[in-house]
């Protein structure tokens, strides 16, 4: 974080967070698609899965494939809406951690030498609040970018609007809530990311300050623990979403237990962990790089503004 004669509001926090997060996203979204595809596909079905191009024995086979049948561009479906819902996520989760965080800390926590004390359970539920709050408003996005992502035949070619409207003509328009249980039981994944990040960070710290390396190092390395602990549910949730009709979408449950009999231990942890992790410490690096900027840019404006406190930026008495 940076140290100034000011501080972000929720909002400056929620803008640096977003831009962050689309960054880091549009740079590994082929990894994305290929994670999203091997999360959903079936195994076991067929004899002849090295001869379909729509089966995936790996991540290479998977790159080669859907370059071979979809082109380059077929690493890029459902980006569009992927950039929203990765902005919208993360701009939903950054306001609302630092609003409840703020606003816990004014309230009740302890400060020793001039840093507020917050236990890491409180770190926890503060980060998974947050996180389901923001779940609620932007589901529906990633709903329809997983259905992008899994689209095959003339459905490939499908826009934003017209998937979302698919879903809502064959679900209802609670199909695009479609996994919302799922999605608020894994708030939890970024709160151990978040929360160990800042039990971890006093030890990264540089003269008050996280160069990038150290950085992306912190956030590898708390998305890894995170995503280890929450994957199996992450990769059910993503089966679910994908499911075209309500009739065939089972519980969480039943879809993670079906996965355990037919492929066994490993089948739970299908596809990249590397991916989340390479995400969220991109994320990690991109959210400071923005964060510095947006306090510039907000500050620029306050003082263009006499020195009034706007949306962004918020002076420190």
């Amino acid at each position: 974080m940076i140290q100034a004669k000011g501080q972000l509001t929720p909002f400056g926090m929620a803008v640096a967070g977003a831009f962050g997060a689309m960054a880091a996203n549009f740079l590994v979204h082929p990894l994305d698609v290929v994670k999203t595809r091997l999360q959903v596909q079936k195994e076991g079905d067929d004899n002849n899965q090295e001869q379909r191009d729509d089966v995936y024995n790996g991540t290479l086979d998977a790159f080669r494939k859907i370059l071979r049948s979809d082109g380059p561009l077929g690493l890029y479906a459902g980006l569009v809406a992927n950039l929203i819902g990765v902005a919208s996520t993360n701009f939903a989760y950054f306001y609302f951690y630092t609003l409840v965080r703020t606003n816990y800390i004014k309230r009740f926590a302890t400060i020793t030498n001039g840093k507020p004390q917050i236990g890491t359970l409180m770190e926890l539920f503060l980060g998974t609040l947050a996180g389901a709050l923001g779940q609620i408003f932007t589901i529906p996005v990633s709903v329809v970018a997983t259905r992008q992502q899994t689209a095959t035949g003339k459905d490939k070619n499908k826009d934003l609007y017209t998937v979302a409207k698919d879903v809502v003509e064959e679900d209802g328009i609670t199909g695009l809530w479609k996994g919302l249980k799922a999605s608020l039981v894994l708030t939890i994944n970024p709160a151990i990311t978040y929360g160990l990040f800042e039990r971890m960070k006093p030890a990264f710290l540089v003269n008050g300050t996280t160069s990038p390396s150290r950085a992306f190092l912190l956030g590898a390395l708390s998305k890894t623990i995170a995503t280890v602990v929450t994957y199996p549910y992450i990769m059910g949730k993503v089966r679910l979403q994908a499911t075209r009709n309500e009739k065939e979408a089972k519980g969480i449950m039943s879809v993670l237990m079906s996965v355990l009999q037919r492929d066994g231990p490993k089948g739970l942890y299908k596809a990249q962990i590397v991916k989340a992790v390479l995400c969220q410490a991109l994320l990690f690096v991109m959210k400071d790089l923005f964060e510095r900027r947006t306090f510039q840019f907000f500050a620029l404006i306050s003082k263009m503004l006499n020195g009034r406190e706007i949306a962004g930026v918020r002076a420190v008495a």
